[in-house]
C-alpha cells in the first residue's frame, strides 16, 4: 500500500510540476529562462522561443496525468520512463554548452531520477495489481 501511495504522490508531483513549469514558460519566459542552466539565454523577442518549451512541458505533464486519472498504471509507468529522455537531454545540453553544472545535475538529472523512480514504482504496482486480479479470478 505504501508503494502505491508513493507512486501516486510522485506521479502527481511530476505531472503537476511540469505543467506548472510549462505554464510559467508561457507566461513569463524571460524570467524563467535564466534558471535553465545555460550561460546565456535569449531576451526580448528572441525569448519567444521559450514558449515552445512551455508548450512541450505542459503536454509532458498532461500525458501522465491523463493516464493516472484513467487508471492506466502500466502505460503510465512506461510513459514516465520514456519521458525521462527530456530532462536527461536538457541536462546534457546544458553541460555541452558550458552551462551551470549544479543546475544540470541538481535540476535536470535530479528530475530524471525522480521520474524514473515514479515510473518504476508505477510498473511495480501495476504488476502487483495484475497478479492480484489473476489470483482472484482463479
Amino acid at each position: 500500500m505504501a508503494r502505491k501511495i508513493t507512486a501516486n504522490v510522485l506521479t502527481l508531483i511530476v505531472a503537476l510540476g511540469i505543467i506548472y513549469i510549462g505554464v510559467s514558460y508561457l507566461l513569463t519566459p524571460e524570467t524563467l529562462g535564466s534558471s535553465f542552466g545555460f550561460p546565456h539565454w535569449p531576451t526580448g523577442e528572441a525569448a519567444d522561443i521559450l514558449t515552445i518549451k512551455g508548450g512541450r512541458d505542459i503536454v509532458m505533464g498532461l500525458i501522465p496525468l491523463a493516464l493516472f486519472l484513467t487508471g492506466q498504471r502500466r502505460a503510465l509507468g512506461w510513459v514516465l520512463l520514456v519521458e525521462t529522455a527530456a530532462p536527461i537531454a536538457d541536462g546534457t545540453l546544458v553541460l555541452l554548452h558550458d552551462g551551470n553544472l549544479a543546475t544540470a545535475f541538481g535540476v535536470h538529472y535530479a528530475t530524471a531520477a525522480l521520474v524514473i523512480v515514479a515510473g518504476v514504482l508505477q510498473l511495480q504496482v501495476a504488476r502487483k495489481e495484475a497478479l492480484q486480479e489473476t489470483l482472484q479470478a482463479a
